[in-house]
């Protein structure tokens, strides 16, 4: 048995010296040198007691490090889990004492407020800063480069990633190492990258996309990353020269639509762009290929699933739609009540089978029965048809989940906060379209009679509670929320009313 993972995504690196990571100011990190360094931080990990199948939680800056970690914990036999930098130390504490980890690194600047959480729970922590520099990493400078490996088969997890759903808590959708392979090795495939390719990275490296899509695919295909710490359009503008393939989400496209540097002659050399985590307009993608004269590659995937689908590398790339399942991808719509398979261009549940799901929810057996069908497939709670052409449209969630530039937010959590404030009676949390984010979060909230509350306070409140891509844009008070007749709240009416509300 191997580390698999590892083993897998680093197979095809036959010249160490090649460059992996390109630097904002143009200094190198060669394939070697990360490499080296990947086994440093295992050594680190294993002095700190992290043992197989321990997890290490990492809510931490974007950074090299970052992924040196990510690698350190597979060959390490560790359970990766990142955390989004925006959790407040309320939303931490759900995560760690839900995934139980061993060790749990963390901003410097947080380490406190961390500690007083991990600590009680058994939890070591260590820091690590957006430079890189940090406890962390003192320790593994002090460390060989050699690492014997733990042996790891393809189920055995690699990955959790927290993800939500429009009622309780977050759930840990766990990731095995061939669930990450098989996904990677698709897509290298599937979008034809290769040692010559330089991916432009200024994804977040805490979910799928910046991390099991962007990463591992390059590692795959011994490709190098100009690996941004975020996304700013000036800079994606003048680093664009040096690569070939870009990807990102919807908002970095519109951004850059503004820019104006994006030309045709500016972009001429680039092979692909490719957008996910959240819709992206029509009116986007048509308006990105008459200014480029590229057609944005759109797919869909989900936490738990990595990548489904994707518009092919060749062919018809079609506004709208997300492309057809990807060859080793099994996808079908049923009628959500009965679970019979519908034919073309008939709306239902999307459901898929494949090496690339996931292996269940984290300590939630329940859950993860319910969420699929007896025959392996899941059931990813979104709706949607697959049209004569065997495309697949995304048409809304059989959920309330809203995807806000990428992220996923659940409704009842920010209504639990906003239901909490002094003079609110109830509220309705619903996603709106907004051209930069895909959705934006929007409440409805009802008050209690001259009640001394209104969109500012409501917001100024939410503030300290929640996570800044979680917070609405806007709150809109009325005095009664829409209802059936069996009294629950209409949110598709809600969404109707205020569609137009965050779109220019």
């Amino acid at each position: 048995m191997t580390c698999h993972l590892f083993d897998a995504v680093t197979a095809s690196i036959d010249d160490p010296s090649r460059p992996f990571l390109v630097h904002p100011d143009g200094a190198r990190t060669s394939y070697g040198a990360f490499l080296e360094e990947t086994g440093r931080m295992a050594n680190a990990l294993r002095d700190l007691g992290v043992g197989v199948g321990d997890r290490v939680a990492v809510q931490v800056e974007k950074s090299p490090a970052m992924l040196v970690l990510y690698l350190a914990c597979v060959r390490a036999g560790a359970v990766f889990l990142p955390l989004n930098t925006a959790y407040t130390l309320p939303e931490l504490d759900y995560f760690i004492g839900d995934a139980e980890p061993a060790l749990v690194v963390c901003d410097p600047a947080r380490r406190e407020g961390v500690e007083a959480l991990a600590r009680p729970r058994g939890a070591r922590v260590e820091t690590l800063d957006a430079a890189g520099t940090g406890s962390l990493t003192e320790r593994a400078a002090a460390q060989g480069a050699g690492f014997d490996d733990a042996p790891r088969g393809p189920d055995d997890l690699a990955a959790i990633l927290y993800t939500s759903g429009t009622t309780g808590r977050s759930k840990g959708a766990m990731l095995s190492h061939e669930n990450l392979a098989s996904n990677a090795r698709t897509l290298r495939d599937y979008w034809r990258f290769s040692a010559r390719d330089v991916l432009l990275h200024a994804l977040p490296i805490f979910h799928t996309h910046g991390l099991f899509v962007a990463t591992n695919v390059s590692l795959m295909a011994g490709s190098a990353m100009i690996f941004l710490p975020k996304f700013d359009a000036d800079e994606m503008m003048r680093l664009m020269p040096g690569a070939t393939v870009m990807m990102g989400v919807p908002t970095f496209y519109t951004r850059l639509l503004a820019h104006p540097g994006l030309t045709r002659e500016a972009t001429a050399h680039m092979r692909l762009f490719v957008s996910g985590s959240a819709p992206l307009l029509a009116e986007t993608h048509r308006d990105w290929q008459a200014r480029t004269g590229h057609a944005i590659l759109e797919r869909y995937g989900m936490t738990e699933t990595n990548m489904n689908t994707s518009n092919p590398y060749d062919g018809d790339r079609v506004p709208g739609t997300v492309g057809p399942p990807l060859p080793d991808v099994s996808l079908r719509v049923v009628d959500p009540e009965t679970g019979a398979p519908l034919a073309a261009e008939e709306i239902g549940m999307i459901e898929v089978l494949g090496p690339n799901v996931f292996k269940g929810y984290w300590r939630n057996e329940e859950k993860t029965k319910a969420e699929f069908r007896p025959d392996g497939f899941f059931v990813t709670g979104d709706l949607g048809k697959i049209d004569g052409r065997g495309y697949v449209h995304i048409v809304g969630r059989g959920k309330d989940l809203i995807i806000t530039g990428g992220f996923n937010v659940y409704p009842k959590e920010v209504e639990t906060e906003i239901d909490a404030l002094p003079g609110v009676v109830e509220s309705a949390v619903i996603g709106v379209p907004h051209r930069d984010f895909g959705e934006g979060v929007m409440a409805v909230v009802v008050a209690k009679p001259g009640a001394a509350i209104d969109e500012a306070a409501v917001l100024s409140a939410l503030g300290d509670r929640l996570a800044k891509f979680k917070l609405p844009k806007r709150v809109v008070m009325v005095d009664d929320l829409p209802r059936n007749t069996m009294g629950k709240v209409q949110k598709n009416v809600l969404r109707e009313t205020y569609k137009a509300l965050l779109t220019p």
